[in-house]
């Protein structure tokens, strides 16, 4: 198949640009996987299709305020100066080691190894820079390893200068990357592990109050962590899937939930992933099991789930809408329908753009069951 194939049209106006009013107030498209058949309906609908027995596991990571702007050693320029070439964009995707950090730099041609940035609190931009960096190696796609001198408030520093890895196509304006709701509602309310550049975003629509009437309605709920990191930022530059490869992102299987997807295969009980991040780590967990009961433990996934896939733990999925052509329109193609899965999915966006959903991080979602 072809990465082309996956194309849909999308109206740029119904790209959501905040998130709704209320948290968990979002539209839902309820797509039967057996019949092709979907139906418009309400995310506060969720306990309706959740029966008793389910086993709803949801990514805990926590996102970052990854989102840094830097000057170049030796090119400090006054607040809001017409002459842009001292202004770094700096966004952190992965921490690998304690002060070693893979990340994007824009405009990335300026900055090579070697050079040194210099991070400021830009509310005070004549105040002495609060990190420093160094760039030490350009990387296969383009990003950057930098070593941050070492501060042993470092996290803090972060929480203070950055701001929300946003996407590129919800638009804020330059002199206020995110805005206080940003960082509010781009944050799961069960997130707990930070490591993310970019948020889990089915996870965004859950309430405590949802969570509550799941699990009085006697639905098990567990937890997996996966931190979105580099590939969800890179475009699918192949032109065949079978030539695709994604960045590897690091995740944790819990002992708790282990045990939970073994009782629940064993038990023939359903099991549904909030998000494709949860998708990817469970059914990676399972490759790596090769039909052995699941074991606690961390690593890496690069895994690529596209049509032909053969699931092997998740019987249903929450998910958001998509980008046209993307590894996760994909992954959502090859769940719905293991022989008509994209003509499947391609229908139900079809008709969610025809009724105007909301499509992206802080859009509308879609239940597979």
């Amino acid at each position: 198949m072809r990465v082309s194939d996956f194309h849909f049209d999308l109206p740029e106006e119904l790209i959501a640009q905040n998130p709704p009013a209320i948290r968990g107030t979002s539209r839902m498209l309820v797509l039967d996987r057996a019949t092709g058949v979907y139906t418009d309906q309400s995310f506060s609908d969720l306990p309706k299709h959740l029966r008793s027995g389910d086993l709803l596991i949801l990514n805990d990571s926590r996102v970052l305020p990854a989102r840094l702007f830097a000057t170049r050693a030796g090119l400090h320029t006054q607040h809001n100066s017409p002459d842009p070439s001292g202004r770094i964009e700096v966004l952190l995707t992965e921490q690998i080691e304690p002060d070693l950090w893979s990340a994007l730099v824009r405009p990335s041609r300026k900055i090579q190894p070697g050079e040194r940035l210099l991070f400021r609190d830009e509310t005070t931009p004549d105040s002495p820079p609060l990190l420093e960096a160094e760039i030490l190696t350009t990387g296969e796609f383009g990003e950057r390893t930098l070593r941050f001198a070492s501060t042993p408030d470092f996290h803090n520093i972060l929480q203070r200068i950055g701001h929300m890895p946003l996407p590129p196509y919800i638009h804020r304006p330059k002199e206020a990357p995110d805005t206080p709701e940003d960082r509010a509602r781009y944050q799961t309310v069960f997130a707990r592990q930070t490591g993310s550049a970019a948020a889990p975003t089915a996870g965004l629509h859950f309430t405590p109050e949802i969570l509550a009437q799941l699990k009085q309605n006697g639905v098990q709920i567990e937890y997996v962590t996966l931190h979105v990191g580099l590939g969800t930022f890179q475009p699918v530059r192949a032109e065949h899937l079978a030539d695709i490869r994604l960045h590897a992102e690091h995740y944790t299987l819990p002992a708790a939930t282990a045990q939970a997807i073994n009782d629940a295969l064993h038990q023939n009980r359903r099991i549904i992933a909030a998000g494709t991040t949860t998708t990817r780590t469970l059914e990676h967990c399972a490759q790596l099991a090769a039909g052995r009961p699941l074991e606690p433990h961390a690593g890496q996934t690069s895994i690529f789930l596209s049509p032909g896939y053969k699931f092997r733990i998740i019987g249903g999925l929450l998910t958001n809408f998509h980008l046209p052509q993307s590894t996760l329109l994909m992954l959502v193609s090859a769940f719905a329908n293991p022989e008509k899965g994209r003509e499947t999915i391609l229908a139900a966006y079809a008709h969610a753009v025809k009724e105007k959903y909301r499509f992206f991080s802080y859009g509308d979602c879609m239940l597979l069951l």
